[in-house]
């Protein structure tokens, strides 16, 4: 099974149309069975920036995209708004193998982001329903504070109550957007997956428009980082040879 992480779209002030053209392009190539969105798709929140995503992401082929709000989404009362254009469903059984649950961490009017005494039990209640498949939990807001993105105040603010929540119930993939900045972190069992962003013109240092690709196979996942009209790396290599990427 192939999964695209996109995060950060920023459609609006921000938006790079080329990049967003060469992106459609590549993803199209790849035929995933999923595209997960991971928050951001809007720069204001605004109901021409929801309609002209929504127009846009129907250029992709794929069977399924999963979009989660991001904190831009929810500028201006856009929470309102990114249930109508973009509907979905939290717990997504993409095959007999892999379970993909979405976790809301946006608030209005706020920049970091929180999960919630009661969405953490109710994510471990669900997650402890899935035994034997491959679980991927999808956020916005950053789980783990990254390298080269200043003060970790924007991380989820309960982020030791979700990380206990992850490790028991035996979840393999976290992915997260929001800083603009791929990354990896491994504890062993779990893997936590930060996107770049994709078509925004508001990259970090060196960093080029990335996005992420999931390769799920015998219950094994590969993730590659993808620069958008570039080259496609395993993303370990930007955490193995920080200093390389963080100076080139």
């Amino acid at each position: 099974m192939k999964i695209v992480q996109i995060s950060d779209l920023h459609v609006g002030s921000q938006f790079l149309q080329d990049k967003f053209d060469t992106l459609v392009a590549e993803v199209n190539e790849l035929n995933p069975e999923v595209i997960v969105i991971t928050g951001d798709l809007t720069n204001e929140g605004l109901m021409k920036e929801y309609a002209q995503c929504k127009s846009m992401l129907e250029k992709f082929n794929t069977k399924k995209i999963i979009a989660i709000s991001g904190n831009h989404d929810y500028r201006n009362t856009g929470y309102l708004l990114f249930k109508k254009f973009f509907p979905f469903e939290s717990v997504n059984e993409l095959n007999d193998d892999v379970v993909l649950v979405t976790v809301g961490t946006a608030r209005p009017d706020r920049n970091e982001g929180e999960v919630g005494y009661r969405q953490n039990l109710w994510l471990e209640r669900t997650m402890k329903k899935y035994k034997d498949k491959v679980k991927i939990v999808a956020m916005h807001h950053h789980l783990i504070a990254i390298p080269d993105t200043g003060s970790d105040q924007l991380t989820v603010v309960d982020a030791g109550d979700v990380l206990r929540t992850v490790l028991d119930t035996h979840v393999d993939i976290v992915l997260c957007g929001h800083k603009h900045r791929p990354w990896a972190w491994n504890f062993r069992t779990l893997t936590v997956v930060n996107a770049g962003t994709a078509t925004s013109e508001r990259v970090r240092g060196f960093f080029e428009n990335t996005y992420n690709i999931l390769t799920i196979s015998d219950k094994k996942v590969q993730v590659d980082l993808k620069i958008v009209g570039g080259k496609r790396l395993p993303i370990d290599e930007i955490v193995n040879n920080y200093s390389q990427f963080a100076d080139e």
